[in-house]
């Protein structure tokens, strides 16, 4: 019964997590926490596994489907895996109680940026970097029809990615929600594209810091096991709704449950 409800949960967590482009991490770790009493650290580690499984499930469809911009997820990769190795170093000098209380506050954050209307509006001009390394793309509108964007202030997304990288470890999520913020606040990509890239960027940054929590025993594959499952499952089928539907609506009861899961952790932070 546990492992059954623990694969439903990830199946779950997987479909969302790459409908947003933000890894099941979000959902699991509190769930696996609150609910099924795991350790944080065991949590955190089989959250790592699972947001690689999240983006390998979802990154086939979106490549197939041309919404992921290679050379952007690897150039921006570059913060986020050094990102991802300070996270490490540094996870092991923070209490129980201090994770749980950024994982709250990190959930909250989300939740008001997600409750914002988000406008598609697209870079009109190329960074110079941009122009060099030949970052701008296309992708295939509702219709059909090719759809032409560029990049901007690529810099500064790769500072926002090294932050993104730290979460990642510290915390045991894809942060995906700072790779989107990143990719479509600040270098004005489409919303499509920036989701997309963050759900191929996200299981390289889990990666790096994964192997990490292999090596210091935090993985256990009885967790692991069906939760990687589940998320695969939940991914793939997550991929294929997000190129036909519109997010909307998924947004706003995520962010019903991102308030009330967040309130939990930093109550549990508080009374750890």
């Amino acid at each position: 019964m546990y492992a059954l409800v623990l694969l439903i949960t990830s199946v779950s967590a997987g479909f969302l997590g790459s409908i947003l482009g933000l890894g099941g991490g979000i959902i699991l770790v509190p769930v696996l926490t609150l609910f099924f009493g795991v350790n944080i650290r065991y949590a955190v580690a089989a959250s790592l596994i699972s947001i690689i499984a999240t983006s390998s499930g979802a990154a086939a469809g979106f490549l197939k489907d041309r919404l992921t911009n290679l050379r952007l997820a690897v150039l921006l990769e570059v913060g986020t895996v050094l990102g991802a190795i300070v996270g490490f170093l540094i996870s092991r000098y923070v209490t129980a109680s201090v994770l749980y209380l950024i994982f709250g506050f990190f959930l909250l954050f989300s939740a008001v940026t997600m409750l914002r209307r988000r406008e598609d509006s697209r870079a009109s001009i190329n960074h110079p970097w941009a122009e060099k390394l030949k970052l701008a793309g296309r992708y295939p509108g509702a219709k059909g029809e090719w759809i032409h964007y560029q990049v901007e202030r690529v810099p500064f997304g790769l500072l926002a990615m090294f932050g993104a990288g730290i979460l990642s470890a510290l915390l045991g999520i894809g942060s995906g929600i700072f790779k989107v913020l990143a990719m479509d606040n600040a270098m004005r990509l489409p919303m499509k594209v920036s989701s997309a890239t963050s759900n191929f960027m996200i299981g390289v940054t889990a990666s790096a810091s994964a192997g990490a929590y292999l090596l210091q025993g935090d993985i256990k594959p009885e967790i692991a096991g069906p939760v990687a499952f589940g998320i695969i499952v939940g991914s793939y089928f997550g991929a294929k709704a997000m190129v036909k539907m519109p997010a909307v609506l998924i947004r706003r009861i995520f962010v019903v449950v991102l308030v009330v899961v967040s309130a939990q952790m930093i109550w549990k932070g508080l009374h750890a």
